[in-house]
């Protein structure tokens, strides 16, 4: 049972965005090209110029790239499944993430004061000094948490319900599981999708590294994510392991034997879905 093997984790990320619609200058738009109704917003970055959030953005896009790639869809309010056997991989890299996340919130907020007095010179006028919040205020937007449960049992109930809701229940866990493995089969078609592609060219056929090491990455990373314990995502992942083993791109780019092997055995296993 998936209850066994995997729990939810809500991963909540919010970051103060450095931008603001400015009416007036929206209005002025509209004016300008003759509109008879709102034809649009005009939004400023409040601190044009520098690239001082950059930094914190790029930890949270970082951050929710590899939440994805290590989790599977469950719901659409942003659960998702964690393995239990990814769960202590998962908690040492989120927990790391957290760390960059402070570390570069911290350095903004010390710009910040030197940061808003740039703009008044950068935005001309556009500056508006009632647009930039407090540092306080600033620290209340950029949050970084998150949340386990355990994955809901249709049939654990604490209150009497009629048997048709209780298979509706089910059967929509069930969806949910599919769902979730579906995602896992789809990362494998799609990579040896791409793979098959690549391999179907000469030496002359331009492809990176990342052709191979992506394909390795994704089998250890599906290795833990095979909540039901699918034996045939298990054989495709072995499969895919034992055809890369000792492999890289520049012996695939250099030779014509090695190329047509591994293509034979990626269209072996692309032969499975």
């Amino acid at each position: 049972m998936i209850q066994n093997s995997a729990v939810l984790v809500d991963l909540h990320i919010s970051v103060w965005t450095g931008r603001k619609m400015d009416k007036r200058v929206s209005e002025q738009v509209d004016v300008s090209n003759n509109t008879k109704a709102r034809a649009g917003n005009y939004h400023k970055k409040l601190l044009a110029g520098t690239e001082a959030l950059d930094g914190l953005h790029s930890v949270v896009n970082a951050t929710r790239q590899w939440h994805y790639e290590n989790t599977l869809p469950w719901a659409d309010n942003g659960q998702r499944v964690l393995p239990m056997a990814n769960f202590f991989d998962y908690k040492a890299m989120t927990g790391d993430f957290r760390r960059q996340f402070d570390g570069a919130a911290e350095n903004f907020y010390t710009q910040y004061p030197d940061l808003v007095s740039a703009a008044a010179f950068t935005l001309g006028d556009l500056f508006n000094p009632n647009d930039y919040p407090s540092v306080d205020q600033i620290r209340s937007k950029n949050k970084f948490h998150i949340v386990f449960s355990p994955v809901p049992d249709a049939g654990d109930f604490r209150v009497d319900i009629p048997n048709e809701y209780r298979e509706e229940l089910q059967r929509i866990s069930d969806e949910r599981v599919n769902y979730a493995m579906k995602d896992a089969w789809d990362r494998l078609h799609d990579c040896l999708a791409r793979m098959s592609e690549k391999l179907a060219g000469d030496e002359k056929q331009v492809f990176r590294d990342s052709l191979v090491t992506n394909a390795i990455d994704l089998c250890a990373t599906l290795s833990k994510l095979n909540v039901t314990n699918d034996s045939k995502l298990e054989d495709a992942r072995q499969k895919l392991e034992r055809a890369l083993l000792g492999v890289d791109a520049k012996e695939l780019r250099k030779s014509d034997d090695i190329r047509k092997d591994v293509k034979s055995r990626v269209d072996e296993i692309l032969g499975m879905f």
